[in-house]
């Protein structure tokens, strides 16, 4: 059973949110920008913009290419609680003035990423938490840790650790 240190622990621990929009284009479409990503350090709505197969090297004539947008935590805070469509359209708008090349998109999906990046994680980064011994019931993730990589395979270690240790 969770214990109130443990349950105020897990209470403390907090996210930023953001939104990813993903636009879909048919094969053998030339998207005709000279880059596979784009970091933007200032922009009030876009902080990240690639072309994803390029980004990944795995461009084919047989796949459509498709973009993936990431929006500022500043943005995905103050419109969590918006309507998708609307979110979507602010988006599309500072999307197509940054890289007004863009053509439309055969399909496009925005996603509302509530828990994105943990900007607060559990108190000294524990790795993962016993949450019950009989039957053994742990947590982990990146709250335990950071939204990094690295955080993430901190935790996976220290949850087989435990694991191990309770065999």
């Amino acid at each position: 059973v969770m214990t109130e240190s443990q349950r105020q622990q897990l209470a403390a621990v907090s996210y930023s949110s953001r939104f990813a929009l993903a636009l879909f284009y048919e094969a053998g479409r030339d998207l005709e920008v000279p880059w596979a990503g784009w970091y933007l350090s200032d922009h009030p709505c876009l902080r990240y913009i690639s072309i994803d197969c390029r980004k990944r090297g795995a461009e084919s004539p047989e796949v459509g290419p498709s973009v993936v947008v990431h929006t500022t935590v500043t943005f995905g805070s103050q419109h969590l609680e918006s309507e998708p469509a609307e979110v979507q359209q602010l988006i599309l708008s500072h999307l197509e003035k940054l890289v007004p090349a863009l053509s439309e998109p055969a399909s496009i999906k925005c996603h509302k990423w509530r828990y994105s990046q943990v900007t607060k994680a559990v108190p000294s980064s524990p790795g993962q938490m016993i949450l019950h011994t009989q039957p053994l019931l742990l947590c982990g993730g990146d709250g335990f840790t950071q939204s990094t990589f690295d955080g993430c395979l901190e935790s996976a270690v220290s949850l087989a650790e435990a694991v191990k240790s309770h065999l």
